[in-house]
């Protein structure tokens, strides 16, 4: 009889081996390292493929005026375009500028909530990128009283 760490061992070896032979999917484990290293909302763009990003009416951005705890500041990025292919949260004066980043497709409607730590007051971005790769956003300043990053 196998015990359950034999077969938690074989099962970790086997995924390895098929890792590295390139038999697994490599979308499941890989993200833009550049995009979430970039410094700017240019930057980022870039990154991701995307054009200049131009202000939009599709695209909605829900975010308090006055974020009380910068740790925890709710924020909602949707849009109604078509062939949207990503949709992205971006904040102009945080540490790494892209917060989160959303894969879009046929069967997923572009509407997403998270939480985003903010260390001071800043523009945040919603951007929606399209499949032909054009950038259209929202933003929105957002006010914060205690800093989220170790402010």
């Amino acid at each position: 009889m196998v015990s359950r760490r034999q077969a938690v061992k074989s099962t970790a070896a086997v995924t390895g081996m098929l890792l590295a032979a390139g038999l697994l999917p490599q979308a499941a484990l890989a993200f833009n390292k550049a995009a979430f290293d970039a410094k700017t909302v240019a930057d980022v763009m870039k990154a991701l493929g995307a054009g200049a990003p131009a202000e939009s009416k599709d695209v909605t951005l829900t975010a308090p005026d006055i974020a009380e705890n910068g740790a925890v500041v709710p924020i909602g990025a949707a849009t109604t375009l078509a062939n949207v292919k990503q949709v992205v949260i971006l904040v102009e004066k945080n540490p790494n500028t892209l917060v989160a980043s959303f894969d879009v497709s046929d069967a997923v409607e572009p509407n997403f909530l998270t939480r985003a730590k903010l260390g001071q007051t800043s523009d945040v971005y919603a951007v929606a990128i399209t499949n032909d790769g054009k950038a259209l956003y929202a933003k929105k300043e957002v006010k914060v009283t205690l800093g989220g990053c170790g402010g």
